[in-house]
């Protein structure tokens, strides 16, 4: 029988008392009739089912109490639990401990569910109302919080499950996730922000194709996941508070040129006031970010990423990632200024050059350029300015070329000095950073000509690191949609421990995805196919143990 709501229960719930729910006239107590007062007393325990739920009653003598019977670990019976101190339940499977009277997990991460009990003669009546969907979906977000403190990835993708049992934007979790560690990235964004779009839409992805509801919560447990082990354990680094008195795009660039950082995040905020964020700051850092050829190409795939975020996500999330998007451009390698890249410069004053004498109309050629060391493919691209769409069509066939030939053998050996270490990702980053620079240079024309001549950077870094003897037809992709498809499909249940490993098979396919959606039947998209197959098909070697050792050896042999 159901009864009306009583005051004074004789045990209160950890998160919401029956008053607290209460004072919600939506949410009114929901008393239940669910077992004898003397039945109780001789069994020490029970489980009673009610509305949907499996509570156990436990006998403390002068108190009775009702929770949960399901571990909020991995489910687990609490009824074959351990109760010590007549309020002390322990979960034996894994020792997770809870306190009866106020349900405070005591050891272990999500909090057990208690209810209010009422006894009426010797009836036991509990409360079996559920809290108010704001308050679950607060609790939740709380509970999602406190497992970063040891990055509970299984405590996360629950977290992030209640809240979307009780009817929350999931997404709300990623917006969270990004205001609880912008000030704990030391030195800006990580690969947790430049996968995160991406994620979010193969979930969009799967939601469209109606599949099941882990496909929809598995990309944003690796978005929550990535943001909290890339800032595990770190400090708080705040950000300046200064503000520019009016936003001037220029000073914002020449500030991230000086690595002036307090004139540039003065400036971004200033740029974050103006009520139009992205519009703001889009080109000015767009400019910055292929202002060198630098940090291996992750500047403008993060600047990309950023405008990809806010405009999932809203404008709420503007200030944390613009921040620490900021900070990243200010700390960004420069490696256009190390011997190997230090042409660039004049690669790029010699571009303009060349088109204000009417020339650069050579026609580019894909293998050339795939076999041509880092002078020479800048040179290729300065003699074919004239034609950016064909220029760019040849470079990226020649990446993907590179990409396909990847020299799997050399990447595992352990002989080579630090300065011959390379892998899979040297080889993607060419087709990740491609794509990002085709999208933001069609919204800042201006950046194409640094965009195509660091492509060339990349074929000149890469190009002793290929083997030829890889030939396309072993990796052919017969059938690119399913193929695709399937790919996409596998990421959903990965396997690789590294958040760095996972999240680049995500951004490259989304990459691919991106290239064939915009530019179908061009000449990259074969070769591009089959390199993606092949990375997808061979192992990544991420710890050389004895490679570590001997280069270590030869370090410090040499230091002096």
């Amino acid at each position: 029988m159901t009864h009306a709501a009583r005051p004074g229960p004789v045990s209160e719930p950890q998160d919401l008392s029956a008053e607290e729910r209460n004072d919600d006239a939506a949410t009114p107590a929901v008393w239940v009739d669910v077992a004898s007062r003397p039945a109780l007393a001789e069994k020490g325990r029970m489980i009673v089912k009610t509305n949907g739920k499996q509570i156990l009653l436990l006998d403390a003598g002068d108190t009775v109490y009702a929770c949960n019977n399901r571990c909020p670990h991995e489910g687990f019976p609490l009824m074959e639990g351990t109760v010590a101190d007549s309020c002390v339940l322990t979960c034996d499977w894994h020792n997770w401990k809870f306190d009866l009277s106020s349900g405070e997990t005591l050891v272990g991460g999500d909090s057990l569910r208690p209810y209010p009990v009422s006894i009426e003669g010797d009836r036991i009546l509990i409360d079996v109302a559920d809290p108010p969907a704001d308050r679950q979906i607060r609790k939740a977000l709380d509970s999602l919080h406190e497992s970063f403190e040891r990055h509970e990835y299984d405590r996360m993708a629950r977290e992030i499950a209640r809240l979307m049992k009780a009817g929350g934007d999931p997404a709300e979790a990623v917006r969270a996730a990004i205001h609880w560690t912008a000030d704990k990235f030391e030195f800006g964004a990580t690969h947790a922000l430049a996968a995160a779009p991406d994620w979010m839409a193969l979930a969009d992805h799967f939601k469209t194709a109606g599949a099941d509801e882990e496909t929809a919560l598995a990309p944003l447990v690796e978005i929550v996941g990535h943001f909290c082990w890339d800032t595990l354990r770190w400090g708080h680094f705040p950000y300046p508070d200064a503000v520019a008195d009016t936003f001037d795009a220029a000073a914002l660039e020449t500030a991230i040129e000086a690595e002036d950082h307090a004139t540039a995040f003065a400036q971004v905020r200033a740029g974050l006031a103006t009520g139009d964020p992205v519009g703001a700051l889009d080109g000015p850092l767009s400019r910055a970010a292929v202002a060198h050829y630098q940090d291996f190409g992750h500047s403008l795939i993060y600047v990309l990423k950023t405008r990809e975020l806010i405009e999932r996500l809203g404008a709420d999330v503007a200030e944390p990632l613009y921040l620490m998007l900021t900070r990243a451009l200010l700390y960004a390698s420069r490696e256009d200024l190390i011997p190997e890249f230090r042409g660039y410069a004049a690669a790029r004053a010699a571009w303009d050059e060349t088109l204000a004498k009417g020339a650069g109309t050579e026609t580019p050629d894909p293998e050339t350029l795939r076999k041509s060391g880092v002078d020479k493919a800048m040179a290729q691209v300065v003699a074919s300015a004239a034609d950016t769409d064909a220029l760019y069509d040849a470079l990226l066939t020649a990446a993907a070329g590179q990409f396909l030939r990847a020299d799997t053998a050399g990447m595992a050996r352990w002989d080579r000095s630090v300065s011959q270490n390379f892998n899979w990702l040297d080889f993607t980053h060419a087709l990740t950073f491609a794509n990002a620079g085709r999208l933001q240079g069609a919204r800042h024309p201006e950046i194409m000509p640094a965009v195509l001549l660091q492509i060339a950077c990349f074929l000149g870094r890469n190009v002793g690191y290929v083997d030829e003897t890889v030939e396309e037809a072993e990796w052919h992709v017969d059938a690119p949609e399913s193929f695709l498809r399937d790919a996409l499909d596998g990421t959903i249940d990965h396997g690789i421990a590294e958040y760095i490993i996972s999240c680049h098979h995500v951004k490259l396919l989304t990459a691919l995805v991106s290239e064939r959606t915009d530019q179908p039947g061009r000449s990259w998209d074969a070769p591009a196919l089959a390199a993606a197959n092949r990375f997808l098909s061979s192992p990544l070697k991420r710890r050389h143990v004895r490679r570590t050792a001997r280069q270590a050896l030869a370090f410090v042999a040499a230091e002096g």
